[in-house]
């Protein structure tokens, strides 16, 4: 305790309301880890999220080497699941954005985004590991770097240097005087603002969404005391409610980051009139 004995440090947990001390909100400092191995001061450690997004990976990969190392004609259970996952992502996104012929070559690519995005995300609800790796906003800008590079490369080696210009800037002589307004915002938008906002929308959501949970979750506590346990139980019903909700968002921005990332092919694979 401060000497101070009103005042109360945010991260003191083991308070409760009516005893003199204050709701220690979440922040940022909730999701600040220290490390398990290594110095933080060294900018060389190994901490928890990224425990998280190499269990993540082990699962991942490990679940559809399992489904798939010896395939049967008439499937298991394990290997239904697994081909209704990647049959789900072929046909339902990339299918449906790319095209059957030019999209079938980037199913692996968008099948591991996918399902390594919503491991990450499904961490949040996860006893013990309970936080969203996808909130952490340099795992969804790697993710996004990766898809922007995709886009670069495929459309120099689609139309080469001056095809790639009329891409990129959306060139179109038929808009008159306004031209070079437009093309200087496209050139901005698509290179800059692009990568930007793709890793920015997972990265908000899943903030959000954690923040919201332990919001609930540490006033269930914190209000366990007096009369304030009837708020408490309305507390914790939206902790279940919420958790429930993030269930169906933790999906939902894994299916977007990919369909977005879809589009994004198309857009490099496309003729560009």
């Amino acid at each position: 305790m401060s000497a101070d004995p009103t005042q109360v440090l945010a991260f003191e947990t083991d308070c409760h309301i009516f005893e003199g001390c204050g709701f220690p909100a979440p922040g940022l400092h909730s999701f600040l880890f220290e490390p398990l191995w290594g110095d933080a001061d060294s900018n060389l450690y190994f901490n928890k999220t990224m425990l998280l997004a190499l269990l993540g990976s082990i699962i991942v990969v490990g679940f559809f080497w399992a489904a798939f190392r010896k395939p049967k004609v008439v499937p298991g259970k394990l290997q239904m699941i697994a081909e209704a996952g990647y049959d789900f992502v072929r046909r339902g996104i990339v299918y449906e954005t790319i095209g059957k012929r030019e999209g079938e070559k980037y199913v692996p690519l968008m099948v591991s985004l996918f399902f390594f995005i919503w491991m990450m995300n499904l961490w949040s609800i996860v006893p013990v590991a309970q936080f969203p790796v996808t909130s952490i906003i340099a795992y969804p800008a790697v993710l996004a770097l990766i898809v922007w590079l995709t886009w670069i490369i495929l459309t120099f080696k689609r139309h080469g240097f001056v095809g790639f210009f009329k891409n990129v800037t959306g060139y179109d002589p038929s808009i008159g005087p306004v031209l070079p307004l437009s093309m200087t915002i496209e050139f901005f938008s698509n290179l800059l603002i692009r990568p930007f906002t793709h890793a920015v929308r997972l990265f908000a959501n899943m903030f959000a969404g954690h923040t919201l949970l332990l919001l609930f979750t540490i006033a269930s506590w914190y209000l366990l005391n007096g009369i304030g346990i009837a708020y408490a139980s309305v507390s914790f019903l939206m902790v279940l409610l919420m958790t429930l909700f993030e269930l169906f968002i933790q999906a939902i921005q894994a299916y977007v980051f990919v369909l977005l990332a879809c589009s994004y092919v198309q857009g490099a694979l496309a003729e560009h009139h």
